[in-house]
Protein backbone atom coordinates (compact mmCIF):
# COMPACT_ATOMS: atom_id res chain seq x y z
CA UNK A 1 0.00 0.00 0.00
CA UNK A 2 1.68 3.48 -1.48
CA UNK A 3 2.17 5.57 1.61
CA UNK A 4 -0.77 8.35 0.75
CA UNK A 5 -2.96 5.46 0.42
CA UNK A 6 -1.86 4.46 3.98
CA UNK A 7 -2.92 7.72 4.81
CA UNK A 8 -5.95 8.31 3.49
CA UNK A 9 -7.10 4.88 4.87
CA UNK A 10 -6.01 5.51 8.38
CA UNK A 11 -7.56 8.61 8.27
CA UNK A 12 -11.35 7.28 6.95
CA UNK A 13 -10.59 4.83 9.20
CA UNK A 14 -10.27 6.79 12.45
CA UNK A 15 -12.98 9.86 11.67
CA UNK A 16 -15.35 6.59 10.70
CA UNK A 17 -14.52 5.47 13.96
CA UNK A 18 -14.81 8.85 16.59
CA UNK A 19 -18.08 8.93 14.80
CA UNK A 20 -19.63 5.76 15.64
CA UNK A 21 -17.90 6.02 18.78
CA UNK A 22 -19.71 9.52 19.21
CA UNK A 23 -23.50 8.02 18.37
CA UNK A 24 -22.77 4.92 20.95
CA UNK A 25 -22.06 7.30 23.95
CA UNK A 26 -24.60 9.52 22.57
CA UNK A 27 -27.05 6.57 22.70
CA UNK A 28 -26.38 5.19 25.74
CA UNK A 29 -26.55 8.87 27.73
CA UNK A 30 -30.05 9.10 25.86
CA UNK A 31 -31.32 5.95 26.84
CA UNK A 32 -30.57 5.94 30.50
CA UNK A 33 -27.66 3.56 30.31
CA UNK A 34 -25.20 5.49 32.41
CA UNK A 35 -28.06 5.67 35.32
CA UNK A 36 -31.74 6.12 35.51
CA UNK A 37 -31.18 8.86 38.33
CA UNK A 38 -28.41 10.87 36.25
CA UNK A 39 -29.37 13.56 34.57
CA UNK A 40 -29.11 12.81 30.91
CA UNK A 41 -27.72 17.09 29.97
CA UNK A 42 -23.88 16.82 31.87
CA UNK A 43 -22.96 13.95 30.03
CA UNK A 44 -23.77 15.49 26.95
CA UNK A 45 -20.50 15.67 24.45
CA UNK A 46 -19.06 18.62 22.15
CA UNK A 47 -19.99 18.54 18.50
CA UNK A 48 -18.93 15.21 17.01
CA UNK A 49 -16.48 17.18 14.34
CA UNK A 50 -14.52 18.70 17.63
CA UNK A 51 -14.44 15.70 19.02
CA UNK A 52 -12.70 14.39 15.73
CA UNK A 53 -10.59 17.05 15.44
CA UNK A 54 -9.12 16.54 18.99
CA UNK A 55 -8.97 13.01 18.67
CA UNK A 56 -6.84 13.15 14.76
CA UNK A 57 -4.81 15.80 16.48
CA UNK A 58 -4.19 13.76 19.52
CA UNK A 59 -3.02 10.55 17.10
CA UNK A 60 -0.62 13.03 14.95
CA UNK A 61 1.35 14.13 18.13
CA UNK A 62 1.67 10.17 19.25
CA UNK A 63 3.27 9.34 16.08
CA UNK A 64 -0.41 6.79 14.76
CA UNK A 65 0.29 8.54 11.21
CA UNK A 66 4.17 7.48 11.08
CA UNK A 67 4.34 4.74 8.31
CA UNK A 68 4.20 1.67 9.71
CA UNK A 69 3.89 -0.57 6.83
CA UNK A 70 5.30 -3.71 8.62
CA UNK A 71 5.18 -3.24 12.03
CA UNK A 72 3.07 -4.93 14.53
CA UNK A 73 -0.06 -4.46 14.77
CA UNK A 74 0.32 -4.80 18.69
CA UNK A 75 2.45 -2.58 19.15
CA UNK A 76 0.15 -0.05 17.35
CA UNK A 77 -2.41 -1.26 19.72
CA UNK A 78 -1.29 -0.48 22.78
CA UNK A 79 0.32 2.89 21.58
CA UNK A 80 -3.52 3.44 20.52
CA UNK A 81 -4.42 2.45 24.14
CA UNK A 82 -2.46 4.94 25.84
CA UNK A 83 -3.37 7.71 23.77
CA UNK A 84 -7.20 6.84 24.12
CA UNK A 85 -6.43 6.86 27.93
CA UNK A 86 -5.05 9.65 28.20
CA UNK A 87 -7.22 11.89 25.51
CA UNK A 88 -10.88 10.37 27.84
CA UNK A 89 -9.14 11.47 30.75
CA UNK A 90 -8.38 15.07 29.51
CA UNK A 91 -12.12 15.33 28.25
CA UNK A 92 -13.67 14.21 31.04
CA UNK A 93 -11.70 15.85 33.72
CA UNK A 94 -11.61 19.12 31.44
CA UNK A 95 -15.59 19.20 30.69
CA UNK A 96 -17.86 17.17 33.94
CA UNK A 97 -15.55 16.26 36.52
CA UNK A 98 -17.49 19.00 38.33
CA UNK A 99 -20.89 17.89 37.47
CA UNK A 100 -20.67 13.92 37.75
CA UNK A 101 -21.41 12.45 40.63
CA UNK A 102 -18.68 9.63 41.27
CA UNK A 103 -20.89 6.29 39.91
CA UNK A 104 -21.63 8.47 36.96
CA UNK A 105 -18.49 9.81 36.01
CA UNK A 106 -16.60 6.57 36.39
CA UNK A 107 -19.51 4.86 34.35
CA UNK A 108 -19.09 7.76 31.56
CA UNK A 109 -15.03 7.33 31.45
CA UNK A 110 -15.18 3.40 30.94
CA UNK A 111 -17.94 3.80 28.59
CA UNK A 112 -16.84 6.47 26.51
CA UNK A 113 -13.14 5.34 26.47
CA UNK A 114 -14.31 1.94 25.41
CA UNK A 115 -15.85 3.38 22.11
CA UNK A 116 -13.15 5.06 21.26
CA UNK A 117 -10.56 2.76 21.64
CA UNK A 118 -12.78 -0.73 20.26
CA UNK A 119 -13.76 1.39 17.22
CA UNK A 120 -10.51 2.69 16.44
CA UNK A 121 -8.69 -0.65 16.72
CA UNK A 122 -11.07 -2.34 15.09
CA UNK A 123 -10.83 0.21 11.87
CA UNK A 124 -7.02 0.19 12.28
CA UNK A 125 -6.94 -3.79 12.85
CA UNK A 126 -8.48 -4.42 8.81
CA UNK A 127 -6.33 -1.05 7.65
CA UNK A 128 -2.85 -3.40 8.45
CA UNK A 129 -4.55 -6.62 7.76
CA UNK A 130 -5.18 -5.26 4.54
CA UNK A 131 -2.11 -3.64 3.88
CA UNK A 132 -0.16 -6.85 5.38
CA UNK A 133 -1.98 -8.76 2.97
CA UNK A 134 -1.12 -7.11 0.20
CA UNK A 135 2.99 -6.86 1.48
CA UNK A 136 1.79 -11.32 1.39
CA UNK A 137 1.04 -10.88 -2.65
CA UNK A 138 3.99 -8.68 -3.19
CA UNK A 139 2.41 -4.96 -3.05
CA UNK A 140 3.88 -2.13 -1.39
CA UNK A 141 7.38 -4.09 -0.69
CA UNK A 142 10.40 -1.79 0.53
CA UNK A 143 13.09 -2.08 -2.09
CA UNK A 144 16.18 -2.88 -0.02
CA UNK A 145 20.07 -3.44 -0.76
CA UNK A 146 22.73 -5.86 0.98
CA UNK A 147 26.04 -4.60 2.12
CA UNK A 148 28.43 -7.38 3.54
CA UNK A 149 30.57 -10.07 3.28
CA UNK A 150 29.95 -12.78 0.54
CA UNK A 151 28.41 -15.76 3.28
CA UNK A 152 26.58 -12.97 5.17
CA UNK A 153 25.05 -11.37 2.20
CA UNK A 154 23.72 -14.85 1.52
CA UNK A 155 22.91 -15.55 4.53
CA UNK A 156 20.52 -12.07 5.55
CA UNK A 157 19.64 -12.54 1.84
CA UNK A 158 17.86 -16.06 2.64
CA UNK A 159 16.40 -14.84 6.44
CA UNK A 160 14.68 -11.82 4.56
CA UNK A 161 13.25 -14.72 1.91
CA UNK A 162 12.02 -16.76 4.73
CA UNK A 163 9.65 -13.21 6.40
CA UNK A 164 7.88 -12.15 3.26
CA UNK A 165 5.73 -10.08 6.11
CA UNK A 166 8.46 -8.07 6.91
CA UNK A 167 8.16 -6.31 3.46
CA UNK A 168 11.41 -6.20 1.73
CA UNK A 169 12.51 -6.77 -1.45
CA UNK A 170 16.38 -7.24 -1.68
CA UNK A 171 16.89 -4.95 -5.42
CA UNK A 172 20.65 -5.50 -4.85
CA UNK A 173 23.77 -6.07 -2.71
CA UNK A 174 27.19 -4.90 -2.09
CA UNK A 175 29.60 -7.61 -1.09
CA UNK A 176 32.83 -7.61 0.02
CA UNK A 177 36.01 -10.25 -0.33
CA UNK A 178 38.95 -10.12 1.79
CA UNK A 179 41.72 -7.53 0.12
CA UNK A 180 44.73 -6.80 2.17
CA UNK A 181 45.04 -3.75 -0.37
CA UNK A 182 41.57 -2.78 0.42
CA UNK A 183 42.12 -3.47 4.03
CA UNK A 184 45.15 -0.94 4.00
CA UNK A 185 42.79 1.86 1.95
CA UNK A 186 40.32 3.99 2.54
CA UNK A 187 36.71 1.88 2.79
CA UNK A 188 35.53 4.07 -0.21
CA UNK A 189 38.23 3.12 -2.57
CA UNK A 190 37.97 -1.11 -1.16
CA UNK A 191 36.30 -3.14 -3.91
CA UNK A 192 33.06 -4.80 -3.73
CA UNK A 193 32.48 -8.31 -5.46
CA UNK A 194 29.26 -10.51 -6.32
CA UNK A 195 29.16 -13.07 -7.11
CA UNK A 196 27.23 -15.70 -9.53
CA UNK A 197 27.98 -19.04 -9.96
CA UNK A 198 31.22 -20.24 -9.61
CA UNK A 199 33.31 -17.25 -9.71
CA UNK A 200 32.82 -13.20 -10.09
CA UNK A 201 31.00 -12.12 -13.44
CA UNK A 202 33.52 -8.70 -13.43
CA UNK A 203 33.13 -5.30 -11.32
CA UNK A 204 31.86 -2.21 -12.20
CA UNK A 205 31.52 0.95 -10.71
CA UNK A 206 28.62 3.90 -9.97
CA UNK A 207 27.22 3.14 -13.43
CA UNK A 208 26.66 -0.67 -13.26
CA UNK A 209 23.58 -2.41 -13.65
CA UNK A 210 22.14 -4.65 -11.29
CA UNK A 211 21.66 -7.57 -13.69
CA UNK A 212 24.35 -8.13 -16.48
CA UNK A 213 22.23 -7.50 -19.74
CA UNK A 214 18.88 -6.38 -17.94
CA UNK A 215 18.93 -2.55 -16.62
CA UNK A 216 18.16 -1.22 -12.63
CA UNK A 217 14.56 -3.50 -13.23
CA UNK A 218 15.96 -6.90 -13.03
CA UNK A 219 16.70 -9.05 -9.91
CA UNK A 220 20.02 -8.42 -7.78
CA UNK A 221 19.67 -12.56 -6.92
CA UNK A 222 19.30 -15.32 -9.55
CA UNK A 223 17.19 -18.53 -8.57
CA UNK A 224 20.47 -19.76 -7.00
CA UNK A 225 20.08 -16.43 -4.66
CA UNK A 226 23.49 -15.82 -5.72
CA UNK A 227 23.80 -12.38 -7.41
CA UNK A 228 24.89 -11.57 -10.67
CA UNK A 229 26.12 -7.93 -10.36
CA UNK A 230 28.90 -5.81 -8.91
CA UNK A 231 29.35 -2.99 -7.26
CA UNK A 232 31.36 -0.74 -4.54
CA UNK A 233 30.12 1.11 -1.42
CA UNK A 234 30.93 4.24 -3.20
CA UNK A 235 28.32 3.00 -5.82
CA UNK A 236 25.50 2.64 -3.01
CA UNK A 237 24.44 6.20 -3.16
CA UNK A 238 23.70 5.69 -7.09
CA UNK A 239 22.13 2.69 -6.46
CA UNK A 240 19.70 4.35 -3.96
CA UNK A 241 18.72 7.18 -6.00
CA UNK A 242 18.45 5.09 -9.70
CA UNK A 243 16.12 1.97 -7.55
CA UNK A 244 14.38 4.01 -5.17
CA UNK A 245 15.71 2.50 -2.58
CA UNK A 246 14.10 2.82 1.05
CA UNK A 247 16.08 0.36 2.97
CA UNK A 248 19.92 -0.72 3.86
CA UNK A 249 20.50 -4.08 5.52
CA UNK A 250 24.23 -3.59 6.64
CA UNK A 251 25.46 -7.29 7.38
CA UNK A 252 28.91 -7.45 8.55
CA UNK A 253 30.87 -8.69 11.45
CA UNK A 254 32.14 -6.92 14.51
CA UNK A 255 35.52 -6.18 13.26
CA UNK A 256 34.11 -4.15 10.27
CA UNK A 257 34.42 -0.85 11.86
CA UNK A 258 36.09 1.07 8.85
CA UNK A 259 33.55 -0.42 6.23
CA UNK A 260 30.27 0.23 8.42
CA UNK A 261 31.33 3.99 8.47
CA UNK A 262 31.86 3.96 5.36
CA UNK A 263 29.10 2.51 4.75
CA UNK A 264 27.47 5.38 6.84
CA UNK A 265 28.79 8.29 5.29
CA UNK A 266 27.60 7.36 2.04
CA UNK A 267 24.08 6.92 3.25
CA UNK A 268 23.83 9.98 5.70
CA UNK A 269 21.74 12.73 4.90
CA UNK A 270 19.65 10.20 2.46
CA UNK A 271 16.01 8.94 2.56
CA UNK A 272 16.85 5.68 3.62
CA UNK A 273 16.80 3.23 6.52
CA UNK A 274 19.47 2.01 7.77
CA UNK A 275 19.51 -1.29 9.44
CA UNK A 276 22.00 -4.19 10.39
CA UNK A 277 21.74 -7.15 12.40
CA UNK A 278 21.94 -7.35 15.78
CA UNK A 279 25.58 -8.76 16.95
CA UNK A 280 27.31 -5.21 15.35
CA UNK A 281 25.27 -3.50 18.41
CA UNK A 282 28.40 -3.08 20.07
CA UNK A 283 29.66 -0.53 17.44
CA UNK A 284 26.88 1.53 17.42
CA UNK A 285 25.93 1.79 20.58
CA UNK A 286 23.24 4.45 21.65
CA UNK A 287 22.92 5.57 18.02
CA UNK A 288 19.88 2.34 17.30
CA UNK A 289 16.99 0.99 18.07
CA UNK A 290 16.14 -2.57 18.22
CA UNK A 291 13.71 -3.59 15.54
CA UNK A 292 11.69 -7.28 15.10
CA UNK A 293 10.03 -7.11 11.95
CA UNK A 294 7.71 -10.40 11.89
CA UNK A 295 10.57 -12.35 13.42
CA UNK A 296 13.57 -10.68 11.58
CA UNK A 297 15.75 -9.20 13.93
CA UNK A 298 17.34 -6.38 12.66
CA UNK A 299 18.61 -2.77 14.20
CA UNK A 300 17.87 0.45 12.81
CA UNK A 301 20.66 2.87 12.94
CA UNK A 302 20.41 6.71 13.50
CA UNK A 303 16.78 6.56 13.74
CA UNK A 304 13.92 9.56 13.73
CA UNK A 305 16.20 11.80 16.24
CA UNK A 306 13.01 13.32 17.90
CA UNK A 307 9.69 11.74 19.55
CA UNK A 308 6.54 11.84 16.83
CA UNK A 309 4.74 14.63 19.32
CA UNK A 310 7.55 16.75 19.54
CA UNK A 311 8.29 16.40 15.78
CA UNK A 312 5.07 17.27 14.74
CA UNK A 313 4.98 19.87 17.82
CA UNK A 314 7.61 21.40 16.34
CA UNK A 315 6.06 21.81 12.74
CA UNK A 316 3.14 23.62 14.29
CA UNK A 317 4.98 25.73 16.11
CA UNK A 318 6.71 26.97 12.88
CA UNK A 319 3.44 27.45 11.01
CA UNK A 320 2.17 29.54 13.80
CA UNK A 321 5.40 31.60 14.74
CA UNK A 322 6.12 32.45 11.10
CA UNK A 323 2.85 33.17 9.96
CA UNK A 324 2.43 35.34 12.64
CA UNK A 325 5.36 37.48 12.18
CA UNK A 326 4.95 37.49 8.46
CA UNK A 327 1.60 38.79 9.27
CA UNK A 328 1.93 41.05 11.73
CA UNK A 329 5.04 42.89 10.69
CA UNK A 330 4.06 42.77 6.99
CA UNK A 331 4.16 46.78 6.88
CA UNK A 332 7.69 46.58 8.38
CA UNK A 333 9.01 43.62 5.82
CA UNK A 334 7.53 45.78 3.08
CA UNK A 335 9.11 49.21 4.32
CA UNK A 336 12.97 47.20 4.51
CA UNK A 337 12.22 45.94 0.93
CA UNK A 338 11.53 49.10 -0.22
CA UNK A 339 14.71 50.43 1.27
CA UNK A 340 16.76 47.68 -0.07
CA UNK A 341 14.88 48.64 -3.55
CA UNK A 342 16.05 52.08 -3.35
CA UNK A 343 19.42 52.11 -2.30
CA UNK A 344 20.60 49.85 -4.55
CA UNK A 345 20.10 48.34 -7.82
CA UNK A 346 18.51 45.06 -7.96
CA UNK A 347 15.61 43.37 -6.53
CA UNK A 348 14.85 43.83 -2.97
CA UNK A 349 14.39 39.52 -2.80
CA UNK A 350 17.51 37.07 -3.47
CA UNK A 351 16.83 33.26 -4.53
CA UNK A 352 19.38 30.99 -4.58
CA UNK A 353 19.08 27.71 -4.02
CA UNK A 354 20.06 25.68 -1.02
CA UNK A 355 19.91 22.05 -0.01
CA UNK A 356 17.92 20.65 2.32
CA UNK A 357 16.41 17.61 4.11
CA UNK A 358 17.88 14.16 2.58
CA UNK A 359 19.92 16.54 -0.04
CA UNK A 360 16.55 17.99 -1.62
CA UNK A 361 17.49 21.07 -3.41
CA UNK A 362 15.43 24.10 -3.08
CA UNK A 363 15.01 28.08 -3.32
CA UNK A 364 15.50 30.13 0.09
CA UNK A 365 14.32 33.68 -0.09
CA UNK A 366 16.43 36.73 1.84
CA UNK A 367 16.10 40.47 1.62
CA UNK A 368 19.12 41.21 -0.66
CA UNK A 369 21.79 42.34 1.46
CA UNK A 370 24.72 42.13 -1.23
CA UNK A 371 25.12 43.85 -5.00
CA UNK A 372 23.16 42.79 -7.51
CA UNK A 373 24.96 39.21 -9.56
CA UNK A 374 27.83 40.07 -6.59
CA UNK A 375 29.23 36.22 -7.64
CA UNK A 376 29.44 37.31 -11.01
CA UNK A 377 33.54 37.69 -10.98
CA UNK A 378 34.45 35.33 -8.30
CA UNK A 379 31.83 32.52 -8.26
CA UNK A 380 30.68 31.14 -5.17
CA UNK A 381 32.50 32.35 -2.24
CA UNK A 382 31.47 32.26 1.22
CA UNK A 383 30.91 36.46 2.62
CA UNK A 384 33.58 37.78 4.80
CA UNK A 385 33.82 40.64 7.58
CA UNK A 386 34.17 44.24 5.71
CA UNK A 387 33.16 42.53 2.25
CA UNK A 388 32.92 45.07 -0.04
CA UNK A 389 30.11 43.70 -2.08
CA UNK A 390 27.75 45.06 0.75
CA UNK A 391 24.60 47.35 -0.08
CA UNK A 392 24.81 50.62 2.06
CA UNK A 393 22.05 48.31 4.41
CA UNK A 394 23.19 45.04 3.80
CA UNK A 395 25.24 44.97 6.84
CA UNK A 396 22.55 46.18 8.83
CA UNK A 397 19.69 43.97 7.85
CA UNK A 398 22.27 41.13 8.55
CA UNK A 399 23.62 42.41 11.97
CA UNK A 400 19.84 42.71 13.38
CA UNK A 401 18.79 39.43 11.24
CA UNK A 402 16.27 40.88 9.21
CA UNK A 403 17.66 39.82 5.78
CA UNK A 404 16.44 36.52 7.00
CA UNK A 405 12.75 37.19 7.39
CA UNK A 406 11.79 36.51 3.97
CA UNK A 407 12.80 32.54 4.75
CA UNK A 408 10.16 32.43 7.20
CA UNK A 409 7.93 31.47 3.59
CA UNK A 410 10.07 28.55 3.24
CA UNK A 411 9.24 27.48 6.63
CA UNK A 412 5.64 27.72 6.11
CA UNK A 413 6.41 25.57 2.73
CA UNK A 414 7.55 23.29 4.83
CA UNK A 415 11.17 23.05 3.19
CA UNK A 416 12.70 25.33 5.96
CA UNK A 417 12.20 24.83 10.13
CA UNK A 418 13.02 27.80 12.81
CA UNK A 419 15.30 25.86 14.26
CA UNK A 420 18.17 23.24 12.28
CA UNK A 421 21.10 23.49 11.05
CA UNK A 422 21.38 26.64 8.27
CA UNK A 423 21.00 24.79 4.46
CA UNK A 424 24.27 25.30 2.47
CA UNK A 425 24.30 25.56 -1.12
CA UNK A 426 24.78 22.47 -3.49
CA UNK A 427 28.32 23.70 -4.58
CA UNK A 428 29.74 24.29 -0.96
CA UNK A 429 27.83 20.69 -0.44
CA UNK A 430 29.64 18.51 -2.80
CA UNK A 431 33.07 20.19 -1.41
CA UNK A 432 32.26 19.71 1.92
CA UNK A 433 31.20 16.19 1.87
CA UNK A 434 34.42 15.10 0.28
CA UNK A 435 36.54 17.39 3.00
CA UNK A 436 34.41 16.87 6.43
CA UNK A 437 33.65 13.23 7.32
CA UNK A 438 29.75 12.69 8.34
CA UNK A 439 28.92 16.70 7.04
CA UNK A 440 26.08 14.98 5.15
CA UNK A 441 24.51 14.03 8.62
CA UNK A 442 23.13 17.43 8.43
CA UNK A 443 20.71 16.51 6.08
CA UNK A 444 19.07 14.38 7.83
CA UNK A 445 16.42 16.48 9.51
CA UNK A 446 14.46 19.77 7.90
CA UNK A 447 17.20 22.89 7.62
CA UNK A 448 16.65 26.02 9.95
CA UNK A 449 16.87 29.83 9.87
CA UNK A 450 18.90 29.73 13.34
CA UNK A 451 20.59 27.03 15.10
CA UNK A 452 23.04 26.01 17.80
CA UNK A 453 25.93 27.12 14.99
CA UNK A 454 24.72 30.27 14.59
CA UNK A 455 24.36 31.21 18.14
CA UNK A 456 27.79 29.64 18.76
CA UNK A 457 30.04 30.13 16.27
CA UNK A 458 30.54 33.07 13.05
CA UNK A 459 29.55 33.33 9.83
CA UNK A 460 31.59 30.88 7.45
CA UNK A 461 34.50 31.96 6.26
CA UNK A 462 36.55 28.77 5.69
CA UNK A 463 36.49 25.36 5.79
CA UNK A 464 37.99 25.54 9.48
CA UNK A 465 34.61 27.47 10.40
CA UNK A 466 32.74 24.69 8.93
CA UNK A 467 34.46 22.19 10.61
CA UNK A 468 33.11 24.01 13.97
CA UNK A 469 30.09 24.71 12.99
CA UNK A 470 29.44 21.35 12.47
CA UNK A 471 30.20 20.27 15.74
CA UNK A 472 27.68 21.98 17.44
CA UNK A 473 24.81 20.84 14.27
CA UNK A 474 25.92 17.09 15.06
CA UNK A 475 25.29 17.92 18.43
CA UNK A 476 22.09 19.22 18.28
CA UNK A 477 20.67 17.03 15.89
CA UNK A 478 21.41 14.05 18.71
CA UNK A 479 20.28 15.91 21.03
CA UNK A 480 17.12 17.77 19.55
CA UNK A 481 14.04 18.61 21.69
CA UNK A 482 11.62 21.64 22.31
CA UNK A 483 13.24 22.22 25.42
CA UNK A 484 16.43 23.06 23.02
CA UNK A 485 14.61 24.71 20.43
CA UNK A 486 13.12 27.12 22.48
CA UNK A 487 16.42 27.86 24.47
CA UNK A 488 18.10 28.44 20.87
CA UNK A 489 15.30 30.61 19.48
CA UNK A 490 15.98 32.89 23.24
CA UNK A 491 19.86 33.20 22.41
CA UNK A 492 18.70 34.28 18.92
CA UNK A 493 16.79 36.95 19.84
CA UNK A 494 19.63 38.34 22.36
CA UNK A 495 21.93 37.66 19.81
CA UNK A 496 20.58 39.87 17.70
CA UNK A 497 19.51 42.76 19.85
CA UNK A 498 23.08 42.74 21.19
CA UNK A 499 24.49 42.41 17.60
CA UNK A 500 26.89 39.57 18.55
CA UNK A 501 25.16 37.18 16.24
CA UNK A 502 26.40 35.51 13.66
Amino acid sequence: MARKAELAALLLSDVAALLLAYLTFQAARTSGWLGASADPSVFELPSAGLLCAFWLVLFLFAGLYRERRAASRFDEFVTLLKVVTVGTLLLFFLLFIDRLDPLAARTSVVLYWACVLGFAELGRFTVRSVQKARILRGHGLHKAVIVGWSDQVEQLYKEVARYPAAGLEIVGAVRLQPDPVAELALAGAADAYLYGGDGPVGASGDGASLAAGHGDSAPAFNSNGLSTAVHSISALPGLIDRLGVQDVLIALGPDDHVYLDEVLRVCDGRPVALKLVPDFYTVIGGMARTEHMYGLPLIEVLPEPIPAWEKSTKRILDVVVSAAVLLVGLPLWLAVGALVKLTSPGPAIYRQTRMGRYGREFTMFKFRTMEDNAERHTGPVWAQKGDSRYTPIGQTLRSLRLDEIPQLWNVLKGEMSLVGPRPERPYFVEKLVREIPLYSRRHRIQPGITGLAQVKWRYDQDLEDVRQKLKYDLFYIENMSLRMDFQILLQTIRTTLTQQGH
